[in-house]
């Protein structure tokens, strides 16, 4: 079904209702059943309905995600409401009253800006995606405040808002798209689209965007939730306190932000008694310099982002490990250990090596030998391959 209008009748939205929560190796059951009563399309349309919202419980919680409308690339492709909220709750810091949502999606980020009592054009040129968009709206009701428009964005007049917010999509016939010019409208369009922004303006990029891909007159951010980088952001307007050139990694919850203090790389050392393993948004930044810095650390080697210390700082912008063994890369040596400590749980984590991590796991502990647990570095250091073996700090 390529639109939401059956599911928006009350017989379609006491059909949602019923199917809500429907195990998938039920569902042949539960389809046939309904299908005496109601058409079998509107059934499939329901089930269908249910399955996506059971996905995007993991990005919007469950009391929104059961109200809400989805499409699959929606599911896929709309912002996480950590992410969104903490956006929009920067959008609210910097004055902003209003915001040009460009390629909208579902609506996840309108609905966030919304929440944060910000008045929202959305904008998606699909007409199943901007009819999702409209009816979250009203589910969540928010239809005061989220205008929803289906349009192509490069031909929408944004004069009379005070921000402009801009999701290009990233996705092309053959999955993901790397090439900023090659996003869906390019960011050089949606940089120009920025810039006219009377107040503010942010544009969501991949985490992977190269730096020199950051225009000079923007603040870059990485943020990442719960350890895993989410996406990047470029802003404009956002005044001196950060502003144009500035660098910024933030982790939520929190929200904590480190900026780039324009340091210079870290000396390589030694490993010491601690290892730090930055957040992925730290690194993606190349914000390790300034991590190096408040640790009072150095690194295991020029191209390799984990950091070494004597002493344990707490931090939270990396993972403190405590190490116990650094030896040269060899799998059997490395077997015989796990042997020896009766280690039963191995996490093996690498940076700048070859070596899978399930294959060495299968080659070294292919059953555990006891209760211990341990974690490997598969690594380099000062060039040469090697594994540090150690625990988390707690």
């Amino acid at each position: 079904m390529n639109d939401l209008a059956p599911l928006l009748t009350p017989e379609g939205r006491a059909l949602l209702d019923e199917v809500h929560g429907t195990d998938p190796a039920h569902e042949l059951a539960v389809a046939t059943r309904l299908r005496r009563e109601h058409p079998a399309e509107l059934v499939s349309a329901a089930l269908g309905q249910a399955r996506l919202r059971q996905r995007a419980v993991a990005k919007f919680g469950a009391e929104d995600a059961r109200r809400m409308f989805f499409t699959p690339n929606g599911v896929e492709q709309s912002t996480r409401a950590s992410v969104a909220a903490y956006r929009a709750r920067r959008f609210a810091e910097l004055g902003v009253t209003s915001v040009a949502d460009l390629c909208c999606g579902i609506g996840g980020d309108a609905i966030a800006l919304a929440r944060a009592g910000i008045r929202v054009l959305a904008v998606d040129r699909d007409p199943l995606t901007a009819a999702a968009a409209r009816a979250n709206a009203d589910a969540l009701g928010l239809a005061e405040l989220i205008e929803v428009r289906q349009a192509d964005v490069t031909e929408v007049d944004t004069a009379g808002w005070d921000a402009v917010f801009v999701d290009p999509a990233r996705r092309g016939g053959r999955g993901r798209v790397f090439d900023p010019e090659a996003y869906s409208p390019p960011l050089s369009w949606a940089v120009g689209a920025a810039r006219t922004a009377p107040r503010a303006a942010a544009l969501k990029v991949a985490p992977g965007i190269p730096h020199e891909a950051v225009p000079g007159d923007a603040e870059a951010e990485w943020i990442s939730d719960g350890g895993d980088v989410k996406e990047a952001v470029l802003w404009f307007g956002t005044g001196e306190a950060a502003g144009p050139g500035a660098v910024r990694a933030t982790l939520l919850p929190g929200p904590r932000t480190l900026l780039s203090r324009g340091l210079p790389d870290p000396a390589v050392r030694p490993p010491g008694r601690y290892l730090y393993e930055p957040d992925g948004a730290v690194i993606r930044a190349h914000l390790v310099a300034e991590v190096a810095r408040d640790l009072g650390g150095g690194l295991i080697d020029a191209t390799i982002a984990y950091v070494t210390a004597d002493e344990h700082r707490p931090t939270p912008y990396a993972t403190a490990y405590e190490i116990t063994d650094r030896l040269p890369f060899n799998a059997k040596k490395l077997k015989a250990l796990l042997r020896e400590r009766r280690i039963g749980t191995l996490t093996v984590k690498k940076r700048g090596s070859a070596v899978e991590p399930e294959e060495l796991r299968r080659r070294v502990l292919p059953k555990p030998h006891g209760t211990g647990s341990v974690t490997v570095f598969l690594t380099r250091v000062d060039g040469a391959p090697a594994m540090l073996l150690g625990h988390p700090v707690r």
